[in-house]
């Protein structure tokens, strides 16, 4: 008989099955987090193409109004149907910081947002898109503000360099069109202001240790619509917003149940269970496939990106990577 045959045999040169076995199931939790991230992501991308045609019908605030009140009822059953009828219990979480993080990210980020890319005009997209990019590297400049440390200087010659690829996407390679048309500060600053309130979000679900993801979504989501809706009846009855027609939300009907059911339920559940797996230092990176697949959506749909854009566009890729590349090194 041979006994190299019924001895254990390493897979590898010194690890044994077992290591090989727990190794696999680690290689499997992390692919599972990335195809989550990833999935996320690509919803992401394309709600900002999606958000262009939507634009022309309706205002960003009774769209966003619309949008969360689907995506919250949907979550809700669905947060019902997976962790049954004590769900929605506290669990000893501060409901009330529930309801602040929710309003930031849901109400700042789905109104600013998008009011910046309508104001961005007919490159909101790409500009809005390749802004979701630089969210990490925002991210670092926030928490060394809060912390009063100044990050390395590497990291901060990489976000110099990742917001020069920006301007190019903001401008089309001519950066004095940034003081020739200074309407162009107004949507990038709203725009910007609307992505450190989801940095927020995003960084506030470390704060609810006891909640699922999609207790984490559905809740913040269904208490932050109470501020989304409140600001919108205020802007309609100071008359600052009107009332679609019914013509006007039949033609964002398409739209709308894209940005409820595939962006709001699906995208934003996919992300925070991401995170939650890869951790945010790995989960970043995919915020490369934001301004990608809203290129190639927008390039589709008509609205090609300039040589310049797409440029700036891989500049702020590349600027995200070799930073979390040199985190790593440096930890």
């Amino acid at each position: 008989m041979n006994n190299a045959a019924s001895s254990p045999v390493p897979s590898v040169a010194g690890e044994t099955p077992l290591q090989h076995a727990r190794l696999g199931a680690g290689q499997g939790v992390y692919l599972k987090g990335s195809l989550y991230c990833l999935a996320a992501t690509v919803s992401f991308g394309m709600m900002f193409p999606v958000m262009s045609s939507a634009l022309t019908h309706i205002d960003p605030f009774t769209f966003t109004s619309l949008r969360y009140l689907i995506a919250a009822a949907v979550s809700l059953v669905l947060l019902r149907v997976k962790e049954g009828p004590d769900a929605l219990k506290r669990e000893g979480e501060p409901i009330a910081l529930a309801w602040l993080l929710g309003s930031v990210g849901f109400a700042g980020f789905g109104f600013l947002v998008f009011l910046g890319q309508q104001l961005a005009g007919r490159d909101g997209a790409l500009t809005t898109s390749i802004m979701a990019a630089t969210q990490p590297l925002l991210g670092i400049l926030i928490i060394s503000v809060v912390s009063r440390v100044l990050p390395p200087l590497v990291t901060l010659s990489l976000v110099l360099l990742s917001f020069c690829g920006v301007a190019l996407v903001i401008t089309r390679g001519d950066l004095g069109g940034l003081l020739r048309e200074p309407q162009n500060y107004s949507a990038s600053a709203l725009i910007v202001l609307g992505m450190i309130f989801w940095l927020v979000y995003t960084f506030g679900a470390n704060r609810f240790a006891k909640w699922s993801a999609l207790k984490y979504t559905t809740v913040t989501m269904s208490l932050g619509l109470t501020t989304v809706i409140a600001i919108n009846a205020i802007l309609v009855l100071t008359q600052a917003i009107a009332l679609p027609t019914a013509a006007d939300l039949l033609a964002v009907a398409p739209h709308l149940l894209y940005m409820s059911f595939i962006s709001s339920v699906a995208g934003v559940l996919c992300w925070n269970l991401g995170n939650r797996i890869l951790t945010p230092l790995n989960a970043v990176l995919f915020m490369d496939v934001v301004p990608i697949t809203a290129f190639i959506v927008s390039a589709i749909t008509g609205v090609v990106p300039t040589r310049a854009q797409a440029l700036g566009a891989c500049v702020t890729g590349a600027a995200l990577i070799l930073n979390n590349l040199y985190l790593r090194r440096r930890a």
